[in-house]
C-alpha cells in the first residue's frame, strides 16, 4: 500500500483496533443547515471530545470547523452531492476532486453511489474516476454505497447489502458504507464477501439510544469495522457523551449493557 495512504488511514481509524467513529456532516447540501449542525464548529468539537475518529463534510466547511485548539479528529471530504429538492435525489453528481481535498489537508474522501438508480451508470464511473485518481495521491476512499432505484424492493436486504459492499472494493475503495443488515448473522456474510474495511450508515433518526448501541454492537460483533453515522449521534441530546458510549462498544468490546449504563450514570 502507497505510504501516503496508510498514514492517512491512521488518521481515520485507530491504530490498535483497526476500527473507526466516523461522523458525517455532509447533510446541509442535501436538505440544509438541519438541527445539531447549523453551529458547526460547535458540532464537530462535541463529536471530537467524545472521540471519533474522523468527520466529514463538504469542500467548503473546513474553514468553519478548523481551529488551532481543541482535540484533533480526521477530516474527510465529500466528494459529491444532490439534493431533496431534486425530481432525482439519488443521482449524484461530483462536486469536488481529490485536489481539492489534498488542498485542505484531508485524510481521505468519500463518494456516494446509489446503485439501481436510473444515473447508476454515471455515479459507477465517477467513482471508479476517483479512485483511480485517489490511488495515485495516496489518498483514502471510502465509498457510499446504497441499493435505491424502482428494481430494489428492500435495501436492508442481506444480498444487495453484500453486493453493495462487494462492489465498493471491486472499484478500489479502501473503506466501504453501507446499511446494516438488522442482526449480527446477515451482516457476518456482508463483511465476510468484502476484503475491506465495511462501516455501518445510521440510516433514519432512531427513537433511542439502545436501538444505536444494539446496531453498532451487532455490527462490530459480526466483523464490522466501525461506524459512519450522521444525525442519529449530531442530533442527540449529547453527542459528546453518545460518541464515548460507541467508542467504548466498537474500541473497547463493551457489551450493550456497559455502554447502557454510561447513560445512566
Amino acid at each position: 500500500m502507497h505510504l501516503g495512504k496508510s498514514v492517512r488511514l491512521e488518521r481515520i481509524f485507530n491504530r490498535n483496533t483497526g476500527k473507526t467513529i466516523i461522523v458525517p456532516m455532509d447533510h446541509g447540501v442535501s436538505v440544509g443547515p438541519i438541527f445539531g449542525i447549523v453551529d458547526f464548529r460547535d458540532a464537530v468539537s462535541k463529536v471530537s471530545e467524545g472521540g471519533a475518529n474522523a468527520v466529514l463534510m463538504h469542500k467548503g466547511l473546513p474553514r468553519r470547523s478548523h481551529r488551532g485548539s481543541g482535540k484533533d479528529v480526521g477530516l474527510i471530504i465529500h466528494l459529491s452531492a444532490s439534493t431533496s429538492l431534486s425530481p432525482y435525489p439519488n443521482a449524484k453528481t461530483l462536486v469536488s476532486s481529490v485536489e481539492d481535498a489534498i488542498r485542505l489537508g484531508a485524510d481521505g474522501v468519500s463518494v456516494h453511489v446509489n446503485i439501481g438508480d436510473e444515473s447508476e451508470r454515471d455515479m459507477l464511473r465517477e467513482l471508479g474516476q476517483v479512485t483511480s485518481i485517489a490511488d495515485n495521491w495516496g489518498m483514502p476512499v471510502l465509498s457510499m454505497i446504497y441499493a435505491r432505484g424502482p428494481k430494489v424492493e428492500n435495501e436492508y436486504d442481506p444480498e444487495i447489502v453484500q453486493h453493495c459492499a462487494r462492489l465498493g472494493e471491486e472499484i478500489g475503495a479502501d473503506v466501504v458504507k453501507v446499511p446494516y443488515t438488522g442482526d449480527r448473522e446477515t451482516f457476518a456474510q456482508v463483511v465476510e464477501g468484502c476484503d475491506i474495511p465495511v462501516v455501518i450508515a445510521g440510516g433514519p433518526k432512531m427513537e433511542s439510544k439502545k436501538e444505536i448501541v444494539e446496531m453498532v454492537h451487532g455490527s462490530i460483533q459480526a466483523g464490522g469495522a466501525g461506524l459512519s453515522i450522521g444525525r442519529n449521534i449530531f442530533q442527540a441530546d449529547n453527542p459528546t457523551l453518545l460518541v464515548k458510549v460507541l467508542h467504548g462498544v466498537v474500541h473497547e468490546g463493551w457489551s450493550v449493557d456497559q455502554a447502557m449504563e454510561l447513560f445512566e450514570n
